[in-house]
């Protein structure tokens, strides 16, 4: 992969991450689902491990630095090789692994269980946390494409 590609996969994942994040404040301020905040076991995981607490802007930023940085660079590293021509498609795909990889390991991990069903929520957690993975797969698709089309016309 060419660096400039590299670029562009980080600036596709910084914007689909701000579009995460406008509605990760929206589920907030509205009380969506309240008891299901993964930022906060994330949080509280951390601090486990780190013996002071970690002050809740630094997980904010993990939250750009894991969707900018890892799941940027990620999906420009396979973005050639997911299936179909179609960016949408491509997103959705990603998406949905996506989803299976949080639902399967960090939710369990931060003691949530799969897809959160140990705090009995039912399927709500599961397909909130599918639907925000979605418009941040399906983003940063449409961001990468639009910019590496717009890089190699210019």
């Amino acid at each position: 992969m060419k660096l400039r590609n590299v670029f562009l996969s980080l600036f596709a994942g910084l914007g689909a991450s701000s579009i995460h994040l406008v509605l990760m404040e929206l589920k907030h301020r509205t009380g969506i689902l309240p008891e299901f905040d993964p930022y906060s076991d994330l949080q509280r995981m951390l601090s486990s491990v780190a013996s002071p607490a970690i002050d809740t802007s630094l997980v904010w930023l993990l939250t750009y630095i894991n969707g900018a940085m890892l799941l940027g660079f990620l999906f420009g590293q396979i973005f050639p090789y997911l299936p179909s021509k179609n960016v949408f498609i491509k997103g959705t795909m990603f998406g949905v692994f996506s989803w299976l990889l949080l639902g399967l390991g960090f939710l369990p991990l931060v003691g949530s269980g799969p897809f959160a069903y140990s705090l009995e929520l039912g399927a709500m957690p599961a397909i909130l946390m599918l639907a925000m993975l979605m418009v941040y797969s399906v983003a940063v698709s449409l961001l990468y494409d639009k910019l590496t089309r717009t890089v190699v016309n210019a």
